[in-house]
């Protein structure tokens, strides 16, 4: 089964080996047809503590690092 691959925002990387990234969903509402913006905020490992809030990264699904790690930082974009 192939990893998942998402991309999103640096919301936050107070914590050591840690950040926050923002992942935003754009999907049509069944009914109004409207266009509807969700967003959802994932854990990610940062071994070296090299990105910063506001920066744009892809994460990567892997085994889990802890008990809210699911995910590691892959790249910018």
């Amino acid at each position: 089964m192939p990893k998942r691959i998402l991309q999103g925002v640096v919301t936050s990387a107070a914590n050591e080996q840690t950040v926050t990234v923002s992942v935003e969903r754009r999907f049509k509402h069944p009914v109004l047809q409207k266009t509807i913006r969700k967003s959802k905020k994932y854990r990610a490992h940062d071994e070296q503590n090299t990105y910063k809030a506001g920066d744009k990264v892809r994460i990567i699904e892997c085994a889990p690092k802890s008990k809210t790690k699911r995910w590691e930082v892959h790249g910018t974009w």
